[in-house]
């Protein structure tokens, strides 16, 4: 393999500088339903330049490469074929733990052979001290994004609780590891012995683990937007280590991307950005206790015929998806209800809240598969004023973002996060599959007890259904 620390041809850095452009644009279509798929198409294509930049310039096995990728495309092809939409979320997170695992794997690739990465110097044949900063950062990023995304994903495909696990004394012991990282990969500028890369890798995978287990479920959309983040700049140290533009433009620009995200959802949850670095930011241990008192309360049932005819003589109606409307993949009959009431001549829009589902957009994902029309999907800030006029909020699994505990409740899980205010419709229809469960944040929901509220418990795809047959008669 060629010398890494060739002099890059002119060609290759206006490829590289391209392929910058063509990400900038991807992540400037992606910032919009309507433009989505374009975004896509020029990250693609800018993927595509750096890729075959980089192999032309650096001189690879061709054969290896070229076998690596078929294998990666068919596993990445398969798992696509497969997944469905409700799991994409831990399917976001399993992703971000192989970003970061590469990180890793590279760092220590670079560090056990510095002179094919072109890290060392001529004269005494040490690894740069640049290069030192460059490998402990990169592979302590690598690896927290690799362990924190691994408890991501075990949390959102239900094979971990979602309930918060607060360790005793928690903060002090995720500071102490913080610091003796940063103190260590500061001595691997001076001592680059195997014993302190070893160490600053072993340490950074434990805090991963520490940073996420104390974090809730209902606090996972943060969560993935931080880890995306992470597995950003874990590519942009490691961009400098292989002194690859393309990686660092990209890295740069995915872990910037990331920190703006997550600080949007921090805001939309009323979460300190700061808190959710440090980790364990769902609450104090006692937090996640208000499921309520066990105590049967009395609420008012109704059947889809019900439903159909209030919403049949409505003028406006606003619909509010959630989870339960993924888990039941009903964003398709959903639709086909907005059609036949707008022939009625009813107003309909969605109102979707920042961190409804499990991760971020993962509501404005159903609605554009089941080809909803973009100008009817709102955020909260925008449409939240329209609930005291609209004469049916009806509600599909959406129970914490709902929920008016987080305005008036300081002991809830909750409090001090927006919510949508279904509560001031006239009418609310909410469905779930029963009385039994409550969301994510294990949070009882009141609005299914008020006077206006009218229970819709079944299957959501299936009472949705059954409510368009009605629409049709």
């Amino acid at each position: 393999m060629e010398h890494v620390a060739s002099v890059t041809p002119a060609w290759a850095v206006l490829a590289y500088l391209v392929a910058g452009v063509l990400f900038i644009l991807s992540l400037r279509g992606l910032s919009s339903p309507e433009s989505s798929q374009k975004g896509n198409q020029y990250g693609m294509i800018g993927m595509g330049i750096a890729v075959v930049t980089t192999l032309v310039t650096h001189g690879v096995g061709l054969p290896l490469i070229l076998g690596a990728i078929a294998i990666g495309g068919t596993i990445g092809w398969f798992i696509a074929q497969k997944i469905q939409m409700t799991a994409m979320p831990e399917l976001v997170a399993g992703f971000h733990s192989l970003v970061g695992l590469a990180a890793v794997l590279v760092g220590a690739s670079a560090y056990l052979n510095p002179s094919a990465f072109g890290i060392t110097d001529p004269a005494t044949g040490e690894i740069l001290s640049v290069s030192r900063v460059e490998l402990g950062l990169g592979v302590a990023i690598g690896a927290i994004t690799f362990s924190g995304s691994i408890i991501a994903f075990l949390k959102l495909s239900g094979r971990m609780g979602g309930s918060p696990i607060m360790l005793p004394g928690r903060h002090v012991i995720n500071l102490a590891i913080l610091a003796s990282i940063l103190g260590l990969v500061g001595y691997f500028v001076f001592d680059s012995q195997p014993a302190v890369f070893w160490a600053i890798t072993a340490l950074s995978f434990a805090i991963g683990f520490l940073l996420i287990i104390p974090i809730g479920g209902a606090d996972m959309p943060v969560v993935i937007s931080m880890l995306n983040s992470y597995s950003g700049w874990a590519a942009a140290a490691m961009g400098f280590t292989l002194q690859n533009t393309a990686m660092i433009i990209t890295g740069a620009l995915v872990g910037s991307s990331g920190a703006i995200l997550s600080y949007i959802m921090c805001k939309a949850m009323n979460r300190s950005f700061i808190s959710v670095i440090a980790g364990g930011f769902g609450g104090d241990a006692g937090a996640g206790a208000a499921k309520g008192d066990g105590a049967v309360r009395p609420y008012k049932a109704g059947s889809a015929e019900d439903a159909a005819f209030i919403m049949k003589n409505a003028e406006s109606v606003i619909i509010v998806p959630g989870y339960g409307m993924a888990v039941s993949q009903a964003q398709h009959a959903l639709r086909e209800m907005g059609d036949l009431l707008k022939a009625e001549g009813v107003s309909v829009k969605y109102a979707i809240h920042p961190v409804a589902g499990r991760m971020p957009g993962h509501m404005n994902v159903l609605l554009a598969e089941a080809n909803v029309p973009y100008d009817e999907v709102f955020e909260l800030e925008d449409i939240n004023s329209e609930f005291a006029q609209a004469d049916v909020a009806l509600v599909i699994g959406a129970n914490d973002v709902t929920n008016p505990l987080a305005k008036t409740d300081k002991t809830s899980p909750i409090y001090g996060m927006p919510v949508l205010d279904v509560e001031k419709a006239k009418t609310v229809l909410f469905m779930k599959r029963s009385m039994g469960g409550v969301g994510y944040a294990g949070v009882d929901n009141p609005v299914f007890y008020m006077d206006n509220t009218m229970m819709l418990l079944a299957d959501a795809k299936k009472m949705v259904e059954t409510i368009v047959k009605n629409l049709g008669h």
